[in-house]
Parts: structure tokens; C-alpha cells; sequence
């Protein structure tokens, strides 16, 4: 035994000498928390060095042609995948909530770096995505695998996970609060005492990594100086509804985009046609490069014309209305730029592009409002972050998350009302509107998304392996009733017996209720065979396809004590309901306790 893992055994059992459970999570969490808010800090350093060398016109001059810098970061990420990682770059959140659901927790650890690589590469050129997303990533996985070394069960595991989720997002944005609802809103945990207080002490120690690295620096130099007025109620409404059919749209463009994408069987293919379409809408949008975060900034602060740059149609900006559409075209064009630029291979998160997409849209609304001739006058700025809201709202179905994030990063505490007004009408449109979101589309269809509805839950949790029984005597078709008894029934300690031809295929089944009769009568030994007994199963189990959900469903829609499984094609074996009840029972003191 080496020096190493003889050290290792001895931490481990000092751990479980001195430390409670309770204490070892807590402990655990303000690790997880500072390590979260290492991640964050590091990926945004190398993504800001990048973006300043570029600036500094060391490869390209910014002011010339630098709308081809994202198809170089583009290409950059495409050899890294090709030649290193060799495998393609997965969606943050998606990905760790599938890990959750069907993984017990476990992410692979060279998740931990790759998105401090491939993340940079994509953002850092110019890429129309956020850092957040890849950050959660690094950190997840980091957590997930500091959780198994230490033996943590998968519940805890799962806990950690989120509280490494919440440290990024505190750490980015300097939002404790707002990172403690994202992880329950976004990961479906209980809101409890043993899940929060973990969350909170990751969040702080997240924050407070973030404030020794990079000092009191904000996203937004802002302050809410207007407050909320009871007469621009009915305009916070309709930005609410501006945002929700906004989001609906948001999320269409990415399935519609990615679906598109997906036809085209070549990484090359896809880098070169997203890498010219990146191009094109960048020189004509150049508030497009990068995640955005210049461009909300000017724009709270009421300069258009620097939120806007250099644009083919700078000479006709003295005019509100050419302002106001090409506001609108970044609200429009900016959904279509991220899902390109994810779909041409690139790595990065949806958040910040929502908030960029939600910024332009209530500038827009209250642009038309104050110049629409009805003498209406709204705050700009203050429509500027209820519009990121509202978008935040709707695209992640996530509320309170929306109003504590802007509420947080902006001081803007007094726009709670406005905030609450647009975050909810935005949610109501766009779940009446998608039941699903970016998140958790591929997971409904999956089955593998967990959510506040514990029964699913621990259906989703439960693995269809661990209720399949495999010792059953298989018969042939072609079989005499003697042969069945002999060979089968007398060797079987079960009353069911799956009928399968030479290739293995499932072609029906025979009860010991179905032959009871006929078993003791000698003159139908020869005569009669398998076949003539035996009768289709009421339901069957398509183990490549059902998830724990659909077997459920499938045993109470057929009333069937015992339904086949099938893998391949072949017969595979059988689950019991008794075994599946049991194993139900078994997931769900776990997952409650």
C-alpha cells in the first residue's frame, strides 16, 4: 500500500472518528464553495486575457475584421474536441441534471477542466454565449468527484452538486441569494433546513472568493435611482407579456436551430456554416460579439449609441425609431447568434444571453412607450432590468430566481413589485405556452427529469436493472408438454415461463395456470406442444426505450402481475410488480429520509 493511500485511509478515518455527518456537509460545502468561486474567477481571467490580447490588435484590429474572430475561436474548440477531449461538448445544466437523475451524482472529472478550456476559446473570440454555464459545469464536476473520494452517499452527493452550482452563480454575479433559489428552482430540492444552510454557506464562501479575487468590482455599475410607480403598472404588464412570448420564442429558435444542426453529420460541416453565420450577423450586429455584459451596462445608463457601435447604419441614429429597431434586432438576433454558436460546437451558458436579449427588449418597450405621441414617460433603465427578468422568467421557468438576480446585482430592491409583475406574467405565457424548457426538454423525453413531485422522483431515480429477474426457465414453441414438465416445470421454482424461439426472441408466455389441467394427463405428453398453451404477455417492457415511469404505467394500465423485458429484441427477463413496489419503497425512504 503506498504512502498515499495509506494517508488517505487515515483522513478518512479521523473523518469519521471527529466529524458528525451534519458537520463533515457543512464543512464540505464552504470547500465546494470556495473552490466554485476559484472556478468561476479563473475561467472569467482567461477568458478577459484573451479578449484584451485581441483587443490590443496582437492577431486582429477589433475595428476592422473582427467579426471573423469567433469562427477562430470556433475552429480553436473544434481541434480541441477532435484531438483532445474527443467527445463533444455537452450543455452545462442539462447534463448535470442528468447525472443526477440517472448517474447517482457521478460526472466524469475531465468536466472539470475541459469547460476552463473550450469555454474560453469560444467566449474570449467572440462567441455569443455566456461563461456561466460552463462555469456550473467545472464546478459540478469537481464537487461530484470530491464527494466520491470522500464516500458521500448520492443524496448528499446530489446536494453538493447544487451547492457548487449556487457558488458560480454567486460568484459571477456577487448574488448569494439568488444562487440559493436558482438551486432549488433549477434542481428540484427540498427546501429544507439540511439543504439550504449547506447551499448558503457555499454561496457566501463563493462570494467571498470572488471579492478577494477580484475585489468590489460589479457586472453592472448601476443603482435604481427612479422608483416604481403605481401608473406604470399596465406598462411592467405588457413587458411581462413582451417577455413571456419572447422567451417562448427564445426557446423555439435554439430546438429549431439545434434540430437543424443536427442534420448535418460533420463537426467540419457544422463549423464552417455556423462560423459564416456567426460572421454575417456580427457585422451587421456588432452588440452580438461576446456575452454582452458592455452592452447592458451602456444601455442602463441611457448610451445608445456606444451600446450599439459601429453598425453599417450609424448615420441614421439621430433618428429614436432606427435606435429602437435595431434594439429590437439584437432582441431577435441574439437568441439566433448563442444557438449557432452552440450548434457550430462552441461551449457556453444561455443566462447571460437571456439577460442581454431581456435588457434590449425592455429598452425597446420603454423607448416606444416615451415616443409613441401619447406623452407617456417610463424609466429606460428601469425597464432595461425588469425586461432581464422577465426573460430570465420565462426561459428557465425559474421566477424567483429572475427577481432575485436582478434585485441583487443591481441594488434595485425598490423595483420588487415591477420585478414580480413582469417575472410572473413572463412564467405564466411561457409555461401555458412550453411545458418544457432549454434545460429539460431532451430529460422529459428521457424520463430522467427530476422535479418537486416526489413519486416521479424516486421513479426517475429507480434503475430498471435493479428489478429485473433473470432466473426463469425458458421453453421453445416446439416443445412436447412432457419436455415442458421435465425440463421446466420441475426445474423452476417459478409459475411462469417465457417461450423464446432459436434466435432468442420473446414470442410469448405459459402460466402453471395454463397447463394445471393437462399436466397429469400422460396422453398429451407427445401430442401437444408448448405452442398450443401459451398466449401473448398483456404488456411489454422495451428496455432500451422505458423508463421506470413508463414500467409503472404499464403494470397499472395491464393489470399484470409480471411483464416481460425486452433488450435488443431478444427476451432479456421479467420484472414483478411485489419487486418493483418493493423497490419503490426502499428509493423513497431514502430519498425523504
Amino acid at each position: 500500500m503506498s504512502t498515499k493511500t495509506k494517508l488517505y485511509k487515515r483522513l478518512l478515518n479521523l473523518r469519521y472518528k471527529y466529524i458528525s455527518e451534519k458537520n463533515f456537509v457543512f464543512l464540505l460545502s464552504l470547500i465546494i464553495g470556495l473552490l466554485a468561486g476559484i472556478i468561476s474567477v479563473t475561467i472569467k481571467n482567461i477568458t478577459f486575457s484573451i479578449e484584451a490580447i485581441l483587443e490590443k490588435g496582437i492577431i486582429l484590429s477589433k475595428n476592422s475584421i473582427y467579426f471573423i474572430l469567433p469562427i477562430i475561436g470556433l475552429f480553436l474548440v473544434y481541434l480541441f474536441v477532435k484531438y483532445i477531449s474527443k467527445k463533444p461538448s455537452e450543455h452545462a445544466i442539462p447534463s448535470i441534471l442528468y447525472a443526477l437523475s440517472k448517474r447517482d451524482g457521478v460526472i466524469n472529472k475531465t468536466k472539470i477542466y475541459y469547460p476552463l478550456i473550450t469555454a474560453p476559446l469560444t467566449v474570449g473570440f467572440g462567441g455569443s454565449v455566456g461563461l456561466l454555464g460552463p462555469a456550473i459545469a467545472s464546478a459540478s464536476a469537481l464537487s461530484s468527484n470530491l464527494s466520491r473520494m470522500l464516500h458521500i452517499d448520492k443524496k448528499t452527493r446530489s446536494l453538493l452538486i447544487a451547492c457548487a452550482a449556487a457558488g458560480a452563480i454567486a460568484s459571477i454575479f456577487k448574488s448569494p441569494i439568488a444562487a440559493i433559489i436558482f438551486a432549488i428552482e433549477v434542481f428540484s430540492l427540498d427546501l429544507t433546513f439540511a439543504s439550504l444552510l449547506p447551499l448558503l454557506i457555499a454561496s457566501v464562501s463563493s462570494v467571498i472568493t470572488s471579492y478577494f479575487f477580484l475585489g468590489d468590482s460589479v457586472l453592472f455599475n448601476f443603482t435604481v435611482s427612479e422608483k416604481f410607480l403605481i401608473k406604470d403598472t399596465l406598462f411592467y404588464i405588457i413587458l411581462g407579456i413582451g417577455t413571456g412570448i419572447a422567451s417562448i420564442y427564445f426557446s423555439k429558435i435554439y430546438f429549431g436551430i439545434t434540430s437543424l444542426f443536427n442534420r448535418l453529420k460533420s463537426a467540419r460541416h457544422k463549423l464552417i456554416i455556423g462560423g459564416l453565420a456567426i460572421g454575417i450577423m456580427l457585422y451587421f450586429i456588432p452588440p452580438l460579439y461576446g456575452e454582452g455584459f458592455g452592452f447592458i451596462n451602456n444601455l442602463m445608463i441611457g448610451n445608445d449609441i456606444e451600446a450599439l457601435g459601429n453598425t453599417p447604419f450609424d448615420e441614421y441614429l439621430d433618428n429614436i425609431w432606427i435606435v429602437i429597431g435595431l434594439l429590437f434586432g439584437i432582441t431577435i438576433f441574439k437568441a439566433i447568434a448563442m444557438t449557432t454558436t452552440f450548434a457550430a460546437g462552441g461551449t457556453g451558458g444561455i443566462i447571460i444571453p437571456t439577460l442581454v436579449m431581456g435588457s434590449a427588449l425592455g429598452n425597446v418597450v420603454a423607448k416606444v412607450i416615451n415616443n409613441c405621441g401619447l406623452g407617456f414617460n417610463v424609466s429606460e433603465a428601469n425597464f432595461t432590468l425588469v425586461g432581464m427578468a422577465g426573460l430570465i422568467a420565462g426561459v428557465l421557468h425559474a421566477p424567483l430566481t429572475a427577481i432575485f438576480l436582478i434585485a441583487e446585482i443591481t441594488g434595485g430592491y425598490e423595483l420588487f413589485v415591477p420585478l414580480m409583475i413582469t417575472a410572473s406574467m413572463s412564467f405564466i405565457i411561457n409555461k401555458n405556452g412550453l411545458d418544457h424548457t432549454i434545460y429539460t426538454k431532451e430529460l422529459i423525453e428521457k424520463g430522467a427529469l427530476l422535479t418537486q413531485d416526489k413519486d416521479k422522483n424516486v421513479l426517475i431515480l429507480m434503475k430498471l436493472d435493479s428489478v429485473i429477474e433473470q432466473d426463469f426457465v425458458q421453453l421453445y414453441p416446439e416443445m412436447t408438454l412432457g419436455d415442458m414438465l421435465n425440463k421446466g416445470v420441475s426445474q423452476s421454482s417459478r409459475n411462469l415461463f417465457p417461450v423464446t424461439d432459436t434466435d432468442g426472441s420473446f414470442v410469448g408466455i405459459i402460466l402453471l395456470d395454463d397447463i394445471r389441467t393437462v399436466m397429469f394427463d400422460q396422453s398429451l405428453y407427445e401430442s401437444t406442444t408448448v405452442e398450443t398453451f401459451m398466449h401473448q404477455a398483456p404488456a411489454y417492457i422495451i428496455y432500451e426505450k422505458d423508463s421506470m415511469l413508463d414500467v409503472m404505467h404499464k403494470f397499472q394500465e395491464s393489470n399484470a402481475w409480471n411483464l416481460p423485458v425486452i433488450k435488443d429484441g431478444k427476451y432479456y427477463g421479467f420484472v414483478s410488480k411485489s419487486k418493483l413496489l418493493t423497490a419503490y419503497r426502499i428509493e423513497l425512504i431514502n430519498f425523504t429520509s
